[in-house]
């Protein structure tokens, strides 16, 4: 649902680059080259838009994030906007806008699309208009933009197809209109999206589940972090045969799961949950086990792997 007193669809509308959008970006851990390209390519659009617009091949604005839960696409996507609003900062401010996809679906056929329609048509470029650049990130575009190809004929098609050909219709539209905007989505299901979608995307990062090395970084970042507020816990932040340890005994966990482990480790006894810092390897070591046994309960049959980006 959108917030009271902003246009329907829209979630949240921020100006940027500020203070209370700071962290994220920094913080977040992925392959070598994955923040590089996706700050690179928001900010290609974002100052030279308008310029590239007459090439055969233009920009259209559109960067997809996809993976499953808890690989930080969410995290990335607001984290960019910050990043690229501080790069651009020299050329003006940027807009945030946060979309909800699913304020738009309908019972009423033809309404999904004219929501939709609305949006791309007028909101969005409305927002555009009030700073040199905009960002807007839609989570969960899979419920925005189907794929029309395998629509389910029990949950009208008609109007799916209509709706998905309004988004397809609404990007090509702003990405025209307005060459200093940007639209990052992210998407649990690749598979649902349309391919039309698809192909105007400039950039395509798929985010796999943490390997080793990058479980290792996460839990070494996040006993740094605690580090910095109990200092007798510097010992442990800087164990970098506990860090592999700990990654070896996690494979397949997100990097949510894997950031909670000390969180989970200090309130596993009321002494350290009153005193961090008398944390101890040892109960990092026993909390990573318990929830690797919870794992391996709930699906004896589980395989647990891990991919690189692809």
């Amino acid at each position: 649902m959108s917030a009271p007193g902003l246009p329907v669809g829209v979630r949240g509308i921020h100006a940027l680059p500020s203070d209370h959008h700071d962290g994220p970006w920094d913080a977040m851990i992925t392959p070598p080259g994955v923040k590089e390209r996706l700050l690179g390519t928001v900010v290609l659009r974002l100052l030279h838009g308008r310029r590239l617009a007459s090439l055969s091949g233009p920009l259209h604005g559109l960067v997809v994030l996809a993976g499953p839960p808890g690989t930080g696409k969410t995290t990335l996507a607001q984290g960019v906007a910050q990043a690229a609003a501080i790069t651009v900062s020299a050329h003006g401010a940027t807009t945030l806008v946060e979309i909800d996809p699913h304020a738009f679906p309908s019972d009423m056929l033809g309404e999904s699309q004219r929501n939709v329609s609305r949006l791309m048509a007028d909101t969005i470029p409305e927002l555009a208009a009030r700073r040199p650049h905009t960002i807007v990130v839609i989570d969960e575009v899979e419920s925005f933009a189907v794929r029309r190809s395998s629509a389910s004929f029990e949950t009208n098609p008609v109007d799916v197809h209509r709706a998905t050909d309004a988004v397809l219709a609404g990007i090509d539209t702003v990405a025209a209109a307005c060459p200093r905007l940007a639209f990052v989505v992210t998407t649990n299901f690749v598979e649902a999206l349309d391919e039309a979608f698809m192909s105007r995307a400039d950039l395509f990062v798929e985010l796999a589940l943490p390997d080793l090395e990058t479980r290792a970084r996460i839990i070494e970042g996040s006993i740094g972090e605690l580090a910095l507020h109990w200092p007798e816990l510097g010992d442990l932040a800087r164990d970098a045969e506990l860090h592999y340890s700990l990654a070896k005994r996690t494979e397949g966990w997100d990097g949510r799961r894997l950031a909670k482990i000390v969180l989970g480790a200090i309130a596993s006894r009321p002494v350290t949950a009153t005193d961090p810092s008398l944390l101890d390897a040892a109960d990092l070591e026993a909390h990573v086990g318990i929830g690797v046994q919870r794992s391996t309960s709930m699906d004896p049959n589980l395989s647990l792997g891990s991919e690189g980006l692809r």
